[in-house]
């Protein structure tokens, strides 16, 4: 199944969840924090400006980025059994880049 967000909005992946901490100490589902990371797997066409014009989004299609641990918590979305973040652009705090 395709999905197309529509105007300011990106479709998430969120990163895989780490289950170990840094010292090997295994972490139970419940007790692991979701991360804040993930890959973009679709974005909408643009922001709608109030004169009617559409700014496109500064992301693309596969870029790594960190949002707001909370953003999206309830906009999510279930395709394949895989759950997805639907974010505003302006949830994304920054692109990985190199």
């Amino acid at each position: 199944m395709n999905i197309r967000p529509l105007y300011d909005r990106v479709i998430v992946r969120r990163k895989e969840e780490e289950s170990t901490t840094a010292g090997g100490i295994v972490l139970a589902g419940a007790a692991t924090e979701k991360p804040s990371a993930g890959v973009i797997l679709a974005v909408g066409e643009g922001r709608l400006l109030d004169n009617g014009e559409l700014r496109p989004l500064a992301v693309k299609v596969g870029d790594r980025v960190i949002f707001n641990r909370y953003a999206g918590s309830e906009n999510t979305v279930s395709i394949n059994g895989e759950e997805l973040l639907v974010l505003r652009e302006e949830d994304l705090f920054a692109v990985f880049e190199g």
